[in-house]
C-alpha cells in the first residue's frame, strides 16, 4: 500500500511539473535565443527612428517579457534590422509580418584559416598610384588586430582620407594611427579590438600591411612581409573570439563599415555550408555594401574537397578559393634503414642526434582503446612510454597530445599533405603512401629508429594548384552562378600575428611571434581584397561588379586539379593583379541587376524591402533564369541524357582602347557545339556597351557529369576569358 501511495504521489508530481512546463511555454517562458530580424533597406525618411520602430515590432510579439528586455541591438546606419532574444514561437510571428524580410538564429560562424605577392608577379617595383592608394580604406571584419605591429605603423602617412566617417572605438588600451584609422569591436566577452587570436592581424596585413623587411618564422622563409596595397588605410571590425563569430556581430560590423566609408571589405569567415541569401548575414551585409559601391571579398571555406561545400555563394560577393604558391615548406623524415620521406609541416626545431626510437600511439597508452591511442587522442599517451621517443600517430592532430605527453617528436598521417601547418614539436605530416611506409618499417624492425629534420623551403614548379582543403562548388543556392569566383594564394602564408596568440593548438606551446605562417581560404581572401583595392586606385569609379569582372576575366588558367570540373575548385582561375587593372572589357552589373536576380528566388514584397524602393518583379516565365545574370562566367544545368540547347545573354563594357574590335574565340569541347552571336564586337568609345548571345547545343550526357569550355574575347592585346560550364543534374 505504501509503495502504491508513493507511486501515486510521484505520478501526481510529474503531472504537476509537466503542466507547469506547458503553462510556462504558453505564457512565453520558452527558452530564448538571439534572432536576427532583417527588414531590408533603411526608409528614406528623416523622421524615421529605427529603434522606436524595432521596439514597436517587438511589442507586438514578445510574451512574458518586455520589448526592451528582449532587444539586443539595432542595425540602423547602412541597412535596417535588429537582434532580439526570442522564443521560437515569437520568431515565427515576426517572420509572418509583412514588413519583415527574414528572421533567423544568430549562429556561430568560423574563421577560415610575403612570397605570395612575388609569385603573382606583383613585386615591390610594380607601377602604383601612391596618392590614390593612400585614399583607399580596407575594412577588415575579423578578430581585430595587434595595433603595435610594424605592419600597421603610420610612418610617412598623412591624415585619414576626407571621406572617412568612422571612429577609433577600439576599447581598452587600443590606439589607432594614420595607417590604422578605425577600430570597433562587437564581442561582448572582450573589452577591445585587440587581436588575441592572430587571425585578424594576419588577414589585415596580407591585404594592406606595410612592407616589413627581414621577417621570418624562426629563420624559415625569410623576406619582406607586405600587403597588396601597403599605402592603403585599414579599419578593423572585431567580431570573433576563440568560440567563433556570431551572425549578429557580422551584420553589426557591415552596418558600421559601410557607413564609416570603407572602399573594400575583406571577411575571412563563413559557415560550414551555404544558406539562402535572405538568411545569410554575410550575403545581406555585402548586398548593402554593393549598393554603396563597396566590393566584399569572402573566403570560399575550408571544407574541401567535398563537392558543394563552398559556403560563400552570393553573386555580389567575390568568393575566393585557396591555391598553392611556388614556395613549398617541407619536412623530411629519415628512417633507420636510410630511407628519406618528404612530409609537410612548419617545424622550426632540430633534434640533437642522428636517430631516435619510434613508437606507435597504440603501443604508448595504457588508458585508451587502440583506435583512440593510435590517433593519439587527447589524454591517451603515457608520459613514461613516449619519453625520448618519436610517436607515430594515425591523425595529424595527434601532434598536440604527443607534445603534451613530452614526446621527442611525432610522425603523423596527414589528410592534407599539400599543406604545411605549424607544429609545437619536431613533427611532420606524411601522405597516405609514405605513412604506410613508416608503419611497415615500424612493424618489421626490431628496434625502429628515425630522425625528423628541420623544415626547409623548396620551389614548387606545379603551382598554383587548388588546395585540398579549399571548398568546392557547385553553388547549392544558385547553381547557375559558378562559385568560387577565383583563386588566390592560401597555403603557407607568412604575415603579421598577435604576440599573445597561441602559435599552435597545443596549450603547452608557449612561443610568442610577431609574424606567423597560416594556411586557409582565410589567407587567399585578403589577397584578393588587396588586388581589388589596387584596381580601385586606377579605376575609382568602377562598380564592385566591374572590379570583380576584371579579376575573373584576367585570371590565369590553373594547373591540374584532382577534382572535376576544375571550375568548382578555382572558378575562373588564379588571380593576376597586373593584368587585372587593364581587362579590356568588363561584365558590369548594377543594384537593379541584382534585384532582378533576387526576384527569381524571393517574393516581390521581400525584394521591395531589400531594395528600399518600389521595385516590381516580372511574372511567370518573364522572371528569367539566374544563368542570364550578367556574370563573367557562364553556367547552366541540363537534364541528363536529353538533347539540350542553352543560350546565355551577356553585355560587355569597353574599358580598354576607345576604338577597338574584339573577336570571339571558343576553346571548344567535342561534346557540344558552341556559337557566339555576333562573333565580332566593335567599339568606338570608352564605356560603350555591346550585347551578345552564346548558345550551346548538345546531345545530352550522363547524370552528374560536366562539360567545360571557354569564351575569349580578343582584340590583339586583351584576352577577356570566361569559363563555360554545363552540368547534367537529375531531380
Amino acid at each position: 500500500m505504501a509503495k502504491h501511495g508513493a507511486f501515486l504521489f510521484t505520478y501526481a508530481f510529474f503531472i504537476l511539473i509537466l503542466s507547469m512546463s506547458l503553462l510556462c511555454k504558453a505564457i512565453g517562458h520558452e527558452d530564448r535565443k538571439p534572432y536576427i530580424v532583417y527588414l531590408g533597406s533603411l526608409p528614406h525618411d528623416e523622421l524615421y527612428s529605427p529603434l522606436s520602430h524595432h521596439l514597436g515590432i517587438l511589442e507586438r510579439v514578445v510574451e512574458g517579457s518586455s520589448a526592451a528586455n528582449a532587444w539586443i541591438r539595432s542595425y540602423r546606419r547602412s541597412f535596417n534590422g535588429f537582434v532580439a532574444e526570442l522564443t521560437d514561437r515569437e520568431s515565427e510571428k515576426l517572420a509572418n509580418m509583412k514588413e519583415v524580410v527574414s528572421v533567423f538564429p544568430s549562429r556561430t560562424y568560423q574563421l577560415q584559416t610575403t612570397r605570395s605577392w612575388d609569385f603573382m608577379s606583383f613585386g615591390e617595383t610594380i607601377t602604383r598610384n601612391d596618392t590614390a592608394e593612400s585614399d583607399v580604406i580596407i575594412g577588415v571584419i575579423d578578430t581585430g588586430v595587434w595595433p603595435e605591429s610594424d605592419s600597421f605603423k603610420d610612418e610617412g602617412f598623412g591624415p585619414a582620407p576626407m571621406k572617412w566617417k568612422g571612429a577609433c572605438n577600439g576599447g581598452k588600451n587600443f590606439t589607432c594611427n594614420k595607417k590604422l584609422i578605425g577600430a570597433r569591436f562587437f564581442t561582448s566577452e572582450e573589452e577591445s579590438a585587440r587581436d588575441e587570436i592572430g587571425h585578424g592581424s594576419h588577414t589585415a596585413s596580407t591585404a594592406a600591411g606595410n612592407a616589413v623587411k627581414d621577417v621570418s618564422f624562426y629563420g624559415l622563409v625569410p623576406g619582406t612581409a607586405r600587403g597588396g596595397v601597403p599605402s592603403a588605410r585599414i579599419a578593423v571590425y572585431k567580431i570573433c573570439t576563440l568560440e567563433g563569430c556570431t551572425g549578429e556581430a557580422i551584420m553589426a560590423a557591415f552596418d558600421h563599415a559601410i557607413a564609416d566609408g570603407v572602399d573594400i571589405i575583406t571577411i575571412s569567415i563563413g559557415p560550414n555550408h551555404a544558406s539562402p541569401l535572405d538568411v545569410d548575414p554575410i550575403a545581406i551585409g555585402a548586398f548593402h555594401a554593393m549598393e554603396k559601391g563597396i566590393l566584399t571579398s569572402n573566403s570560399a571555406g575550408n571544407n574541401g574537397p567535398e563537392e558543394g561545400s563552398v559556403s560563400s555563394v552570393a553573386p555580389w560577393i567575390l568568393t575566393v578559393a585557396a591555391s598553392s604558391t611556388d614556395r613549398r615548406i617541407i619536412d623530411k623524415v629519415v628512417l633507420g634503414n636510410g630511407s628519406t620521406l618528404v612530409g609537410s609541416s612548419v617545424n622550426s626545431f632540430s633534434l640533437n642526434g642522428t636517430s631516435f626510437p619510434l613508437i606507435h600511439g597504440k603501443d604508448a597508452s595504457s588508458k585508451c582503446p587502440e583506435i583512440y591511442a593510435g590517433i593519439c587522442s587527447p589524454g591517451c599517451l603515457d608520459r613514461d612510454l613516449v619519453k625520448g621517443k618519436i610517436v607515430v600517430c594515425d591523425k595529424f592532430g595527434g601532434n598536440v597530445e604527443a607534445h603534451k605527453a613530452g614526446a621527442l617528436g611525432s610522425i603523423l598521417h596527414s589528410s592534407t599533405p599539400d599543406v604545411s601547418f605549424v607544429v609545437p614539436l619536431p613533427a611532420t605530416g606524411l601522405s597516405n603512401q609514405d605513412y604506410t611506409v613508416v608503419k611497415s618499417f615500424l612493424n618489421s624492425t626490431k628496434e625502429p629508429r628515425a630522425n625528423i629534420l628541420k623544415s626547409e623551403a623548396i620551389k614548387d614548379d606545379d603551382a598554383p594548384i587548388a588546395a585540398s582543403f579549399s571548398s568546392r562548388g557547385p553553388n547549392r543556392i544558385l547553381p547557375e552562378i559558378i562559385k568560387p569566383d577565383i583563386s588566390g594564394p592560401g597555403v603557407d602564408i607568412l604575415a603579421a600575428y598577435s604576440p599573445v596568440a597561441s602559435v599552435t593548438s597545443s596549450p603547452e606551446d608557449k612561443r610568442s611571434l610577431k609574424y606567423s605562417i597560416l594556411s586557409g581560404t582565410s589567407m587567399s581572401c585578403p589577397h584578393a581584397a588587396g588586388v581589388a583595392a589596387y584596381i580601385k586606385t586606377f579605376h575609382p569609379d568602377w562598380s564592385p561588379a566591374a572590379i570583380k569582372s576584371s579579376l575573373m576575366t584576367t585570371a590565369k588558367p590553373m594547373n591540374g586539379t584532382s577534382t572535376s570540373p576544375g571550375e568548382f575548385s578555382y572558378g575562373s582561375g588564379h588571380i593576376d593583379p597586373v593584368k587585372a587593372i587593364d581587362p579590356g572589357l568588363v561584365y558590369d552589373a548594377s543594384k537593379e541587376d541584382y534585384i532582378r536576380l533576387l526576384c527569381i528566388v524571393l517574393d516581390e514584397a521581400k525584394v521591395r524591402h531589400i531594395s528600399g524602393d518600389n521595385s516590381t518583379c516580372p511574372k511567370g516565365s518573364e522572371k528569367g533564369s539566374p544563368k542570364d545574370h550578367n556574370y563573367a562566367s557562364l553556367a547552366a544545368n541540363v537534364t541528363p541524357m536529353k538533347p539540350f540547347t542553352v543560350t546565355f545573354h551577356r553585355t560587355v563594357k569597353n574599358v580598354g582602347l576607345a576604338n577597338s574590335t574584339y573577336e570571339a574565340k571558343i576553346m571548344p569541347n567535342p561534346k557540344v557545339d558552341i556559337k557566339v552571336d555576333p562573333e565580332v564586337l566593335s567599339f568606338r568609345t570608352l564605356n560603350e556597351e555591346k550585347t551578345f548571345n552564346l548558345t550551346i547545343v548538345g546531345e545530352g550526357f550522363p547524370d552528374g557529369s560536366h562539360v567545360s569550355a571557354e569564351l575569349i574575347w580578343y582584340d590583339g592585346t586583351h584576352s577577356v576569358r570566361s569559363p563555360i560550364l554545363v552540368s547534367s543534374v537529375g531531380n
